[in-house]
């Protein structure tokens, strides 16, 4: 059974940087990481994936200012949010996707920014 826990939210001011991490209990057969993130009263918006192959991909609305990186020795993948602001506060979840698998979430890490 995979599991993933996440870690490094918290309550920022807008302009900080703020780094998050999701782990796995497994990295075998992982293909891709992505970090979602849902905001009070709205739906939940992928922004940000990366291969096994280290292809990364993001949203327009986080794009220049989010990073997203894994250390595949620690079986963890990062978010680094550069230049916050208050409309990056959400709940931020990790999904890991693996081949021929269901895809596995993380339990969630609130990041606040405020103005």
């Amino acid at each position: 059974q995979v599991q993933l826990k996440e870690s490094g939210g918290g309550s920022v001011q807008a302009g900080a940087s703020l780094t998050i991490s999701c782990t796995t209990s497994h990295i075998i057969g992982l293909k891709a990481w992505k970090w979602h993130r849902q905001a009070p009263g709205k739906q939940r918006e992928l922004i940000a994936v990366i291969t096994a192959g280290d292809s990364t991909s993001y949203a327009d609305s986080v794009k220049d200012r989010f990073n997203i990186y894994q250390d595949n020795a620690k079986k963890t993948v990062y978010l680094q949010m550069n230049n916050l602001e208050p409309e990056d506060t959400a709940v931020y979840y990790c999904n890991a996707e693996y081949w021929g698998r269901n895809p596995y979430w993380g339990q969630g890490t609130q990041v606040t920014v405020s103005s």
